[in-house]
Parts: C-alpha cells; structure tokens; sequence
C-alpha cells in the first residue's frame, strides 16, 4: 500500500496507473526476471511441427484405392497353386476308402480352414483373458514452449498486482510416469466376454465336426462311384469300337443295297442309339474320379488308381432305431451349437446387468518429471474413483430386455433345431432303406443282364440281328452295371446321411496322431464297427 501510495503521489492527477508498472519485454527480448536457468528459444521447432502436420495432412488426403492388375494377379498364380498342394503325402499305391477318408480329413482346404478358425477363436479367447487384467500404462513426454510460463498474482480486494511475475517451470522438461488402474465393473464385464468367447471356441468346434461329417459322407459316395468309373472305363471302349464297326458294316450294305432299306435304317438307328447311350455313360465316368481327387485335394489332372475291395460290404446302422432320436439330439453338431449360442446368450443377459452397475477404479503409479522448479522430481500416487453411468440406470428395462430378447431367440431357436434334427433323423432312415432295397433291385438285375450277355455271346451269329443282339447286351450289362455302383454310391450316400443325422463322428475320440497312417488306421478300426462282411463281389 506504501509503494502504491508512492507511486501515486509522483503521477499528476490526471494520469492513469499503468496495468503493469514494470517494463514489458519485446518479443525477441528476455525479461528481466525470467529464470536464469531458462534455456534458448529454438526458432526452428515451430517450422519443423508445421512441416510434419503438413505432410501428415498431404498424405492423409493421398490415399486412394488401388486395385490389382491382371499382371500382378497372373504372377500370384504359381505361389498360390504350390501353396494349395504343398507339404501332401505323395501317393505311392492304389487308395482305398480308408484313405481317401484319411486324405480328406487332412488335406481338404475346406476342412482346414475350419482348423484355422477354430484355432483363430483359441487366440481370441486367450485375448479376451487379459481384458480381466489391470491396466498398467507407462508414458514419457517432451514439453517445449518458446517463452517461460510467468504469472502475477492480484489483491482479491483492489485488483492490484501484489507480486512481480514469477516462474514456477522451465521452458523445456521431459516426463515419464508407471500407472496401474483396475476398474471393478470392466473386470466383471470382461469376466462374462471370456466365457462367451471360451463358448465361441466350442462353437467353431462344432461347426468343424459338421464339415467333417459332410466331407465324409462325400468322400463315401464319391469313391464308389470312382470304383466304378474304374472298372467300367475299360469294357466301354471295346464295345462303343464294336458298335462303331457294325454301323460302317451296315452303311456298307445300305450302299451296296443287299438288304431292305428301312431293316438297314432301323438297325443303324438302334446302332447310334447304343452309341449315344455308352458316350453319356463314358461321359459320366470321367467326371467320377476329379471330384473325389478335388475331396482329397489331389491337384486336378493326376492321375490315381483306387483300390477295389473284395465286394459290397452292407452298411449297418450303429444305433438301435428306436433309440436314433435320442442319440441324434445328443451328438449333433448344430444341436451342440445352439446350446452353446444359448450360454452365450445367457452370459449376455448378465453382461448388460452388470454394465449398470457403479464402476470402481482402483489406481496406483509412479512418475517422474525433470523440470528443476519442483521440490520432488520423483513422487507416487494412489486413488480410488467411483463412477456410475445413471442413464444406464434409466435405460436399464431397455438394456435388460435386449439381452434377455437375445437369450430368448437362441432359446427358440434350439427348440426350432430340436425339431428339424428330429425329422431328418426319420427321412434319413427312410431314405437309407430305400436306397438299400434299390440296391439290391439293382444287383439281381445286374446278375441277370450279365447271364443275359453270356448265352447272347454263345448263342451270336455272323449275321446282322445276331451282332446287334450281342452289341445290345453288351451295352445292356455295362449300364447294369454302371447303375449298380451308382445304386451302391447313393446306398453309401445316404448312410453317410444317416451317420451325420446321428452326430456319429468317423473318427474315435482320442487319436494318437494326425499324421496319414495314424488318421488310415482309426478310420479302418472305425469302419469295421459300422460295416457288414461283404456278400457281393466286385466285378
């Protein structure tokens, strides 16, 4: 008040006391009470942080879509092929159905990217258990500024500035800090994320069994009409050239006109007619043996021979139809699933309580700062923080409903599951009977066409109507026989139907290995449960 006073009384009375009756500093001039230990301005800085925003900003705004070449996408043709194909047990002998399932099982791609998927929600599940885990966050910083962080303090009475600026920080300092925060509520919200992610894991799982069911189900169709793709390649081409020769014989004689011109015609028309029937059985022949090798993943083009069992062995079922139902709502994969998606669902109901709950933050830490201002460069911390979210509160009816709507949906649609299984479990096992009976339609016509063949060919003359009755049987035994196999592949296809309606896995439920003779061998034991003696040879 005294130097105030002073002040005053040398001012003449019309001149106003200056805000601040100290001298202000220009811009490129230090203050005169500024921190001796201040450090330089860097007038560079500013320019070189405008620089790097600016080229942050120019490239930011420089991202555009770029899309593939035909080039670029030609090149990756070769990689990609080896890559399909690579790190496969070359084939060294003939494959049998054991290992074709074997092959199946451990090359298909379809199978293996269920393998990785599965294992993609493993790694995510061992993500989501860290998520329970408290925080624990280490931070450095750099602070510069090009002058000192000066303050002047006022009289709450007056307004007048009591003290000269002062400065309580240097111009430059670094920071460094070691935090850990554990919120209650996260960890309980996380804790329920991790059994729904475990329960994740179970469902990839399932969805893996139910490719391997269908793939082999597949595999069990598809090699038995390669068997008789197989062993029927070779008695087509004989006669279609039989037939090819009578028809040149028969233009022959239309030409040189021995015989009537409508027998001639007739007999060429059921000529062609023969012709036509073996080039589509010969046509579907060759489409046999690519989709098994593309089950197998054998690279399209190889060529492999199978090997041909001793007969048809029949198929039996490994359950009790009575007890089918109960059994195919045990072991389905879907049905397995839908229990999971129900737990998962569950989990969500206490998920959404447990977010409504207050929240309580629990923080420890250590930090560090070299700014020479300050006492105690090196201090700890510790807190406790409760917050709560009271629109949650509000909402809760809302919140709650959702999640019990989703509990609800995975609910119905197991019941809803319940009921489809049923139904298939039934239209399986009457469809495999029909196949069966159709099977075994087809082998008594089978052996009747081929007995057929036989006293055709002894009792065959050199003229024309004796050749075109032996041509016809032969035709007629070949496509009796094609529709035998084709009769013993749907047989197989449905019992593969029926085994995956039931959740019957092929595969026991401890393997030693997964290598190729370790998965052949547990598949052959398996096999010798689910399968009769054969009671008709091959041919």
């Amino acid at each position: 008040m005294i130097r105030n006073a002073i002040h005053s009384s040398a001012l003449p009375a019309h001149a106003a006391v200056p805000e601040h009756p100290y001298p202000q500093p220009t811009r490129n001039e230090e203050h005169p009470l500024s921190n001796a230990k201040s450090r330089p301005a860097l007038p560079g800085r500013p320019k070189l942080v405008s620089l790097l925003v600016g080229a942050a900003l120019l490239g930011g705004c420089a991202i555009q879509p770029v899309a593939t070449t035909q080039a670029e996408r030609q090149a990756e043709l070769a990689s990609q092929r080896t890559t399909m194909f690579q790190n496969q047990e070359a084939i060294s002998g003939p494959i049998s159905l054991d290992e074709a399932m074997a092959r199946a099982l451990k090359y298909n791609l379809d199978n293996r990217l269920k393998v990785m998927e599965e294992a993609l929600a493993q790694r995510q599940l061992d993500l989501s258990r860290w998520d329970m885990l408290p925080q624990l966050t280490a931070g450095a910083g750099y602070g510069w500024r090009n002058n000192d962080l000066a303050s002047v303090s006022k009289d709450v009475v007056t307004g007048q500035q009591s003290l000269v600026p002062s400065v309580s920080s240097e111009r430059m300092h670094t920071t460094a800090d070691l935090g850990m925060s554990w919120n209650v509520l996260d960890f309980g919200v996380s804790y329920y994320a991790a059994h729904q992610q475990a329960d994740r894991v179970l469902v990839t799982r399932e969805r893996r069994r139910k490719v391997v069911h269908l793939m082999m189900q597949q595999v069990r169709q598809a090699y038995w009409q390669a068997i008789g793709a197989q062993l029927l390649d070779k008695k087509v081409e004989p006669i279609l050239k039989l037939t090819q020769k009578a028809l040149d014989d028969s233009r022959k004689i239309e030409k040189e006109k021995l015989q009537s011109p409508l027998d001639t015609l007739n007999y060429q028309r059921q000529l062609l007619d023969i012709i036509r029937q073996l080039e589509a059985v010969r046509d579907e022949l060759a489409q046999a043996k690519p989709r098994l090798a593309s089950i197998m993943n054998i690279p399209p083009g190889d060529e492999y021979t199978l090997a041909t069992p001793a007969g048809f062995s029949t198929p039996k079922l490994p359950i009790d139809p009575a007890a089918m139902e109960e059994t195919a709502l045990i072991n389905r994969p879907e049905l397995v699933e839908a229990s999971y998606n129900e737990r998962i669902g569950l989990a969500e109901t206490k998920k959404a309580l447990a977010k409504m709950l207050p929240g309580i933050t629990v923080e420890l830490g250590t930090n560090y700062d070299s700014d020479d201002f300050l006492v105690n460069n090196r201090w700890n911390t510790a807190g406790l923080r409760v917050s709560w979210n009271l629109l949650n509160v509000l909402n809760a009816s809302n919140i709650q409903g959702a999640a019990q709507a989703q509990y609800d949906v995975a609910k119905q649609q197991r019941l809803a599951l319940n009921m489809a299984v049923l139904t298939q479990v039934h239209v399986a096992y009457r469809d495999y009977q029909g196949r069966k009976r159709q099977f075994e339609l087809s082998d008594d016509l089978n052996d009747v066409d081929q007995r057929i063949l036989t006293h055709t060919q002894n009792a065959a003359k050199s003229d024309a109507a004796g050749k075109l009755a032996e041509i016809r049987a032969q035709a007629s035994a070949v496509m009796s026989e094609l529709r035998l196999y084709q009769a013993y592949g749907a047989l197989q296809n449905t019992y593969g139907q029926m085994l995956t309606t039931l959740g019957i896995d092929p595969l026991p439920e401890e393997v030693a290995g997964y290598d190729l003779p370790t998965l052949r061998a547990a598949i052959a034991e398996r096999e010798k449960t689910l399968v009769e003696p054969a009671s008709k040879k091959t041919r």
